[in-house]
């Protein structure tokens, strides 16, 4: 039987644990040669024998344009091409105005949108019609939380991203989407809820669905933007989030 991503070649950041990991899971599983990144070797060789296939596995941080240039070295060398992007690493820190440091901004720009930025541009020699590209947004790049301004900043750049790359990219048949997820029960996610006694019950009670994503209900909206089932979606932010942010 036919899978949809057989022989497609598909590159996530961030991929070795949480939303990347499954969505990883998830191509390999529909027949996809995947290759991840993350920022800890031993982490990252434990992430290949969860998703199997014959994954690939290149260390590096995205904020270091180096490193991107090895992953995308590698992918040359072994198929000379992309298929598919997914833009998945990010941080997410907190700091409240008035306390914001420098460093705090340098980072979260450096990882979330310097490295959105560069983990596409640097994919697009090997992009050819038919390519798509995924960015990983957040509800939190279109409501007001507290004291995550910067993070929240850099997912409506994210955002933006999507639509004026669309634009860019529209001649060479390659197209640009968001998937922006809500409250998801990731690995990040349980040790804040272990440590802030009363959030998952304030959380449920503010998405219309009453309860936390799970990392397989991202994979899937991923995919579907990746695919030929959106084949005239572009520029779109797509919300996995329960209706938290329409709502």
């Amino acid at each position: 039987m036919t899978k949809r991503f057989d022989d497609k070649v598909v590159a996530i950041t961030g991929g070795t644990d949480g939303i990347g990991l499954t969505t990883a899971k998830s191509f390999a599983a529909e027949g996809a040669k995947v290759y991840i990144t993350g920022r800890r070797q031993e982490r990252l060789d434990e992430a290949l024998d969860e998703i199997g296939d014959g994954a690939i596995g290149v260390q590096g941080d995205v904020s270091d344009l180096d490193h991107l240039d090895r992953l995308y070295a590698q992918i040359k060398r072994d198929h000379g091409r992309v298929d598919v992007v997914f833009a998945n690493a990010g941080v997410s820190e907190s700091a409240p105005i008035g306390g914001i440091e420098e460093d705090h901004l340098d980072r979260v720009f450096g990882i979330n949108v310097k490295g959105t930025v560069f983990t596409v541009q640097k994919a697009l020699p090997l992009m050819s019609a038919g390519g798509a590209i995924v960015l990983a947004g957040s509800g939190a790049g279109s409501k007001g939380f507290p004291n995550l301004s910067i993070y929240s900043a850099t997912k409506a750049a994210i955002r933006s991203f999507a639509r004026t790359w669309t634009t860019d990219l529209k001649s060479r048949g390659i197209r640009v989407n968001v998937v922006s997820p809500g409250m998801v029960l990731t690995p990040a996610m349980h040790s804040y809820l272990q440590s802030n006694a009363g959030s998952e019950d304030w959380m449920k009670q503010t998405i219309p669905f009453g309860r936390l994503a799970q990392t397989e209900e991202i994979a899937k909206a991923v995919l579907f933007l990746a695919s030929d089932e959106s084949s005239f979606v572009g520029g779109e932010e797509l919300f996995v989030d329960g209706g938290f942010v329409a709502v």
